[in-house]
């Protein structure tokens, strides 16, 4: 007799349990869901203001890299006298000055992307001073006419820099 009242209560208590359980599994699920839902509502919102952020700031760096390229920089600051010493430091000045008015936009952009601006930057840079190294410059004119002749025959650091940043831009509409 009393194996068959432990038998009725397993009978009457393991329904109850089994329902109990998979009741446990759908609130559970269902919890999980909407967690996830309430998430995606917030990243999603987070992703729409921050888009014109990101697109703004890829549009500073693109004016940056622009005003620093060689062929528009040097036809944009002439050189006020015939030395080329000081129009090196005026035209090295003037894209340091640049660049730390864009150092804030680092933050909207990848890594990758800032150290290939930064590259282009310091590659400018390069460019002006090795040129200005060379013995056939003789006069700020000569560097300036010298520099924009090298560019007829290879491409601007600058212009590298915003091929990327086209490419990193197109992708943010995938995500």
């Amino acid at each position: 007799m009393n194996a068959d009242k432990i038998l009725e209560l397993i009978f009457y208590v393991l329904p109850a349990l089994i329902t109990g359980a998979v009741a446990y599994y759908f609130f559970k699920m269902h919890t999980d869901n909407e967690e996830g839902r309430r998430r995606y509502l917030i990243h999603k919102e987070a992703q729409k203001n921050a888009l014109p952020l990101r697109l703004q700031a890829y549009e500073r760096l693109t004016l940056f890299l622009e005003r620093i390229n060689p062929a528009k920089l040097l036809i944009r600051i002439t050189p006020q006298s015939t030395n080329k010493f000081d129009y090196e430091e005026y035209l090295v000045s003037q894209i340091e000055v640049e660049y730390e008015h864009n150092l804030s936009q680092q933050i909207y952009i990848s890594s990758e992307s800032w150290d290939i601006i930064t590259t282009a930057k310091n590659a400018t840079i390069q460019m002006i001073r090795k040129t200005n190294m060379s013995e056939r410059i003789d006069s700020a004119q000569k560097l300036r006419e010298t520099i924009l002749q090298d560019l007829f025959d290879k491409q601007s650091p600058s212009s590298v820099a915003i091929a990327h940043l086209k490419n990193e831009v197109s992708g943010l509409w995938v995500e």
